[in-house]
């Protein structure tokens, strides 16, 4: 696989396993299950363990697992709007972990395994593109289109959320982009029908929904919401610096925007209808970052599920 394949579904993953730690921990009757789609195959987090599942080019599937810890349990890691900059971070480093090995076997090359080498440079990539295309571009072009400070600010925001959409949309063309978000549909429907309380067989997997609350591209809309809250401020601070500053200062700044949207959907997660409710609008963004899924795809979802609850699904 081509880096620039890498970089898209490294942005892709870094935000979709985000919302997996943001949900409650007060209900202790509930396993906290969340996924995110691999190459060729699901990751999927359990209470205890990470499953991956992925299919070989022989049909054959492979299983991993490795343990599900996070540095949020324990101070001061753990304080409010900290912790949801530690779970982007731990979140991106499983998706490192996860993405290499799907590639190592799905693909059976060894040019294209994932090395430390292609990682920096995806991140410097991501960097880059987060930096550029979802700050620099939004922002200069409002300043084409506005001279009112306030306008300039809804409108920046609104660009970002608008560039944001077309860039899911247009990388959602790519073929193998597309079996990726094949692969997220498959995951979606597999923790909907588990928390229906469904049997788990592929069959009834393919009943349900492919839309899931807790999927982290909904977080990134709420967190273009937040940057227009908290970047507005500090544009008209240093509305006559150079646009180099401006630039700077939102970088600075996305550490609290991660923090703040973190919080919100952990808190909309865990109040139920009324929680809903507050995400509902941002759900239809999913209708971009998933595809309806074959019946192999769910079976690969259901074993990566079972994997992370230990082999306590499918042996039931």
């Amino acid at each position: 696989m081509k880096i620039l394949k890498r970089l898209h579904m490294i942005l892709i993953t870094a935000l979709n396993l985000f919302a997996l730690s943001a949900e409650s921990d007060d209900d202790i009757k509930k396993i906290p299950v969340g996924g995110q789609a691999v190459i060729e195959g699901v990751l999927m987090k359990g209470k205890n363990l990470w499953g991956l599942a992925v299919r070989r080019p022989s049909g054959e599937i492979f299983k991993d697992h490795w343990d599900n810890s996070s540095r949020t349990k324990h101070f001061p890691y753990n304080l409010m709007f900290i912790r949801g900059v530690v779970v982007m971070c731990e979140m991106m480093a499983v998706g490192f972990k996860a993405l290499s090995k799907s590639a190592e076997v799905a693909l059976e090359e060894e040019e294209e395994q994932m090395t430390f080498k292609d990682i920096l440079l995806a991140v410097g990539l991501a960097i880059v593109a987060v930096g550029g295309l979802f700050i620099a571009l939004p922002l200069w072009l409002a300043g084409q289109l506005a001279t009112e400070q306030l306008h300039i600010n809804i409108i920046e925001g609104v660009l970002r959320a608008v560039i944001f959409v077309a860039y899911v949309a247009i990388i959602g063309l790519w073929p193998d982009i597309r079996e990726v978000f094949r692969y997220h549909g498959a995951e979606h429907k597999t923790i909907n029908a588990f928390e229906s309380e469904m049997e788990m067989t592929p069959e009834n997997i393919m009943k349900c929904s492919r839309i899931h609350p807790r999927c982290g591209t909904s977080f990134l809309l709420i967190a273009v919401i937040v940057s227009i809250i908290i970047f507005s401020p500090v544009k008209t601070l240093i509305a006559g610096e150079s646009f180099a500053l401006q630039v700077a200062a939102r970088i600075i700044l996305i550490p609290l925007v991660i923090g703040i949207s973190y919080e919100i959907i952990k808190f909309a997660s865990s109040s139920g209808k009324f929680g809903l409710c507050i995400i509902a609008p941002f759900l239809t963004l999913q209708y971009l970052t998933t595809r309806e899924p074959d019946i192999n795809q769910a079976e690969i979802a259901l074993i990566s599920l079972d994997t992370a609850l230990e082999g306590g699904l499918l042996s039931a």
